[in-house]
């Protein structure tokens, strides 16, 4: 089945679509024990200035109406649709039967230890009307009813995916907000949000540059800086890190906001020791998650894989033992790796099979996830496979 995976992180910038052929398998004499997916490719677009803008506008610290919340789900679906099609177009041959958007979060009502809802805007039935295939959306809420955390919902994906693998596998993602997976050899896996990806370093840089840039492109301000151990300090004793797992955090915390707040006994600070700051804090938040697992290696994805100063800072922390690499070495491109694992949630709701691993989320049990969008075309369920897949594989892609 040709699934398009769509996905806007935290970071709020840019929509990606990843288009996977996927199959259900038999690897090991059992019937569909296995998916199979072999990339097609990758397309992405940014939100236009306006849309972005407005985004920007309502997300935390800021404030927004009900108005606003409206006609921001009717343009990012919009959007989202527009880039289904494309990617339906260019990737799939025009042959895509499934869409799967996570759409863009918006709020995660994390509070008392718990979350208690998350929202993500982009109207599926946008999506459904332009590219004609059926839409599953809405992936938190469900594990969420069950007493999950909702995120990190690629817990799942990374189970399945690196089941196997010598040692003690930890997946890494590194969006807005970064998150881990890790496979214990005894004991249930876990998966958590160690605290900001990029969030942090983005905000600064967006306010030090007056708008003109949104991210630090290949970590030149922050290899141009000194960490500021005083300000380092202070952001480390943030009391979310010290929170048992599973947890789960987003821009609701860690926004310009909350960087004001840290800064406000740190004035004058050169703008690229801010940034060598922010950058340095990301890693050791994740290398100090990761440590007390004892991860053999490190397998990174997202957006923050591209800032090597951010990688290297990583390397540093991290113990030696550790190996850091990326999901492209194991033939899943990084920067569509949520996409991807979106698309594959997608095509496990339609099967009738359970999308998330408990053990990772919280939840009381494994749920089916989302909500179904028809197409165009009369809606027609594939068979349910008998009980679901254990593990994953990477063909190779186009």
């Amino acid at each position: 089945m040709r699934v398009v995976g769509l996905m806007s992180g935290t970071s709020c910038d840019a929509i990606d679509a990843a288009a996977a052929d996927l199959d259900l398998v038999d690897e090991a004499g059992s019937p569909a024990d296995t998916v199979r997916l072999t990339p097609l490719g990758m397309v992405s677009a940014p939100y236009d200035d306006e849309l972005r803008a407005a985004l920007a506008a309502a997300l935390p610290p800021g404030t927004t109406t009900l108005a606003d919340v409206c006609r921001l789900h009717v343009r990012i679906g919009q959007a989202f649709a527009d880039l289904a099609v494309r990617a339906d177009r260019e990737l799939c041959e025009g042959r895509a039967e499934l869409i799967a958007s996570h759409g863009q979060t918006v709020y995660h009502w994390a509070a008392d230890g718990r979350v208690h809802g998350s929202l993500q805007l982009g109207q599926p039935a946008w999506i459904a009307e332009a590219s004609g295939c059926p839409v599953v959306s809405d992936f938190r809420a469900r594990d969420i009813a069950a007493g999950g955390q909702g995120a990190p919902l690629v817990g799942l994906f990374d189970l399945m995916w690196l089941r196997g693998r010598p040692g003690v596998p930890a997946a890494l993602n590194i969006g807005g907000i970064a998150n881990v997976t890790v496979l214990r050899p005894t004991g249930a896996a876990v998966a958590f949000d160690t605290g900001p990806g990029n969030a942090l370093m983005d905000a600064a840089v967006h306010e030090l540059t007056g708008g003109r840039l949104d991210h630090d492109a290949d970590g030149v301000l922050a290899g141009a800086g000194r960490v500021h151990e005083p300000l380092l300090e202070r952001l480390l004793a943030e009391p979310y890190y010290g929170l048992p797992v599973p947890r789960t955090t987003g821009k609701e915390l860690f926004h310009r906001g909350y960087l004001h707040t840290a800064l406000t006994d740190f004035p004058g600070l050169a703008p690229s020791d801010l940034v060598a700051t922010l950058t340095r804090l990301t890693a050791r938040t994740v290398a100090d998650a990761l440590r007390p697992l004892g991860p053999t290696e490190v397998i990174a994805s997202g957006g923050g894989t591209r800032n090597p100063v951010l990688m290297a800072m990583l390397r540093a922390e991290l113990p030696g033992t550790t190996a850091l690499l990326t999901s492209d070495a194991l033939g899943l491109p990084g920067a569509a790796k949520e996409a991807y694992a979106f698309a594959v949630l997608g095509h496990l709701s339609l099967h009738g099979l359970p999308g998330t691993a408990p053990e990772c989320t919280g939840a009381r049990g494994a749920r089916i996830l989302g909500s179904l969008t028809p197409g165009r075309r009369p809606l027609r369920l594939p068979p349910h496979p008998g009980r679901a897949p254990h593990a994953l594989v990477i063909g190779p892609g186009k």
